[in-house]
């Protein structure tokens, strides 16, 4: 049996949508909230664009949740977390954000979240450590590391138009 396809899709100053077909041909999603809300969405047999039941859950009961179905999970987003209760998470810098075209030291990230950026993708590139003069540029990800608050509050940063 082939394994299941988990198919992610960004949603723009929401966060991303995880959508599942199983076996028995059941779908299922997930979206994952900026804010660290959770929404798990099972559709109908007969009409599988048509939701059946939606259950909101706070992060807390979205964490239990997932140790129970899988204590070692892992997200394409969430990069690494450890016992410490740090978090590293890819955040893209949107075409229509404020921040399109300014400096990153701009954003004050840093002094108003406590996360840090150590990286960012820009095209097929990485640039590690990028300094306060870095300019970003619409499409950049960033690695930002830091507690879950600290990294959802720099999402929150980044996402301001």
């Amino acid at each position: 049996m082939s394994a299941p396809r988990l198919r992610a899709t960004p949603l723009p100053g929401i966060g991303v949508q995880y959508d599942l077909v199983t076996r028995e041909h059941r779908h299922l999603s997930v979206v994952a909230h900026r804010d660290g809300l959770r929404t798990v969405n099972v559709y109908r047999a007969d009409d599988p664009d048509s939701c059946l039941q939606s259950l909101r859950l706070t992060g807390p009961e979205a964490d239990s949740l997932i140790d129970a179905l899988k204590p070692s999970h892992h997200s394409p987003n969430l990069l690494h977390t450890t016992d410490l209760g740090l978090v590293a998470e890819r955040i893209e810098v949107a075409s229509t954000s404020r921040w399109n075209g300014r400096l990153l030291g701009d954003t004050r990230m840093r002094t108003e979240t406590g996360a840090s950026v150590v990286a960012v993708l820009r095209r097929a590139e990485a640039i590690p450590s990028p300094a306060p003069d870095f300019r970003l540029i619409g499409g950049d990800t960033l690695i930002v590391i830091g507690t879950r608050e600290g990294v959802d509050s720099a999402a929150s940063i980044l996402g301001q138009e």
